[in-house]
């Protein structure tokens, strides 16, 4: 008997040894499994299927602290369906039990979670757990994140080899996390370098200053993964900034949009002239006032496009799924460089179409000195000499055709001194242009209309179109955003102005009520007969979906 007692313990401890062997081979696999990944995205789900795997855990999670310290920015699960996390709602953010754990980066292990003092409990439709084991993830001496393990199978607490066992692949996973974080930041500094390279090459070839912007916001947005990337620049006279171009999410609906400077992401880096970042834009009560970004958007940064006088030049606004990583500093460093060299390659262009205008200027005084010095003179010559004959020509209807010759030659001398006036104090103008003017008329609009108006202007307003008809341009303008204001009940108004192929159009158009038949329309037939006197029309539409779009067109004249 004794000897059966001794070989059933032989046997205990061979079994023991055995399940020693296969948990070290199992830790071994995993490290290795770990260590092979370098996308960091499938480093950090490797990483916690394996911790589950390792002590048999039914639920598992990491969640990725934020650049605060304090909350989690990112939170993989393994163990729940899609089904499950959608019925639970909103991923933790690192408070009670979990925030335990980031107070204090230390192995917490307990048989039973919701005794702990700092446990909150759980939100409805959570299936409930009961041991845990917590476990930090170091890279570098940072704690990067934490590993959370729930409800070992078949009942039983978590015990000290389990925790040893975590510890030893949380070391693992670090090494694998920075491996990860460091091919990361190379490549993406790559794909920075390659974008600022075709930026400018963009900008040096001619291309147009809205291609360039949709190009810089193109790539920012590929680059780092964002669900959304505006750009918005200043306009002069404008009480904030007006997104030029928009990209991703509902960017239609963001076209145009009047961002105003204060409790916006993008108006404080743009008057701060430094990045703004926020870990939960949708709801982040310091920007209670941005229009731009939408429910289900989590983590944004606006970064400035070069400054002047205190303030950006403009601003690139991404932002990212909520859920989805903050962005850090590793990403934030060669975001502000990218912008700065983008500012740079703007700033040249805008340079070379100074030296442009310049040269235009400079050309048209030179043609204003010559007609001035050769032209005007050499007819006030012929018109001298052509006078003197007259008296010399004794047929009266020769004599009256030089007579009539000498005043088309005193007109001509009158039409281009106009000319020559014309040249000199064109582009010379004072004041404010029709695009700033529209841009301040669309701003000031949105406190009647309880929102702002989306806007969108295209083609040279301050060049090609005259101080006459923007007037006429700005009084339809103002007309039409008032009438939506007090009778459309609109929840959305869109703006475009367009100037190009001869003519000027002004569309506003709303989702209200639309224009009854029977309705006053004193206002209106005056923009018709504003439209008729400068040759142009006037339109009222509505469309399927209900509301009304209004156009009004009027000719530009040729240049000559």
């Amino acid at each position: 008997m004794r000897l059966d007692e001794l070989l059933d313990e032989l046997q205990v401890r061979i079994d023991a040894v055995r399940g020693t062997r296969d948990r070290v081979h199992s830790l071994l696999e995993a490290v290795v499994s770990v260590g092979r990944e370098l996308d960091l995205a499938q480093v950090l789900r490797r990483i916690v299927e394996a911790a589950a795997l390792l002590v048999d855990a039914e639920y598992g999670a990491l969640g990725v602290i934020g650049p605060d310290g304090r909350t989690l920015a990112q939170f993989l699960t393994v163990g729940l369906t899609e089904e499950q996390i959608a019925r639970i709602g909103p991923l933790p953010a690192g408070h009670g039990l979990l925030g335990e754990v980031i107070r204090h980066p230390e192995p917490l292990r307990l048989t039973d979670l919701g005794t702990h003092s700092s446990s909150y409990g759980f939100p409805a439709h959570h299936p409930p757990m009961r041991t845990f084991l917590g476990v930090p993830i170091r890279v570098r001496d940072e704690v990067f994140g934490n590993l959370y393990l729930t409800d070992k199978r078949g009942g039983v607490d978590f015990d000290t080899e389990d925790e040893a066992v975590i510890s030893t692949l949380s070391v693992a996973a670090g090494v694998a996390i920075d491996n990860a974080r460091l091919y990361e930041g190379s490549q993406r500094q790559q794909r920075w370098l390659k974008a600022n390279a075709e930026i400018t090459e963009s900008l040096l070839s001619g291309s147009s200053r809205a291609a360039v912007l949709e190009l810089i916001a193109l790539r920012a947005q590929e680059i780092t993964g964002a669900r959304l990337a505006d750009i918005s620049m200043p306009v002069a006279g404008a009480e904030g900034l007006v997104v030029e171009f928009a990209a991703g999410a509902d960017s239609e609906a963001r076209q145009g949009l009047v961002v105003p400077f204060a409790g916006t992401i993008s108006g404080t880096a743009h008057r701060t002239a430094r990045f703004v970042a926020s870990a939960h834009a949708s709801d982040d009560e310091r920007y209670s006032a941005d229009v731009q970004v939408q429910d289900g958007l989590g983590p944004a940064v606006a970064v400035p496009l070069g400054t002047t006088g205190g303030e950006s030049r403009g601003v690139l606004l991404l932002a990212r799924p909520t859920g989805e990583p903050a962005f850090g500093e590793g990403e934030l460093e060669p975001l502000v460089a990218f912008a700065g060299q983008t500012a740079l390659a703007l700033e040249l262009a805008e340079r070379r179409r100074d030296a442009e205008q310049i040269a235009l200027l400079e050309e048209r005084d030179r043609i204003a000195r010559d007609l001035h010095d050769l032209a005007i003179q050499r007819l006030f010559a012929t018109g001298m000499t052509l006078q003197s004959a007259a008296r010399l020509v004794e047929h009266d209807g020769a004599a009256e055709r030089v007579s009539r010759a000498v005043d088309d030659l005193d007109e001509t001398i009158k039409i281009i001194r106009s000319t020559i006036f014309g040249l000199r104090t064109k582009d010379r103008e004072s004041g404010p242009g029709l695009r700033a003017r529209a841009a301040r008329a669309v701003g000031d609009a949105a406190t009647a209309l309880g929102h702002p108006p989306r806007l969108s202007m295209e083609g040279l307003l301050d060049t090609d179109v005259p101080p006459q008809i923007a007037d006429h341009v700005m009084a339809v303008l103002g007309e039409l955003l008032s009438n939506a204001a007090r009778h459309a009940q609109a929840t959305r108004v869109g703006v475009s102005l367009k100037a190009g192929q001869g003519e000027i159009v002004l569309t506003v158009s709303d989702n209200g009520t639309g224009i009854a038949a029977q309705g006053r329309r004193s206002g209106l037939r005056n923009l018709d007969e504003r439209a008729q006197d400068l040759g142009g029309t006037f339109s009222v539409g509505t469309p399927d979906g209900g509301g009304s779009t209004l156009v009004w067109r009027a000719p530009l004249p040729t240049a000559r």
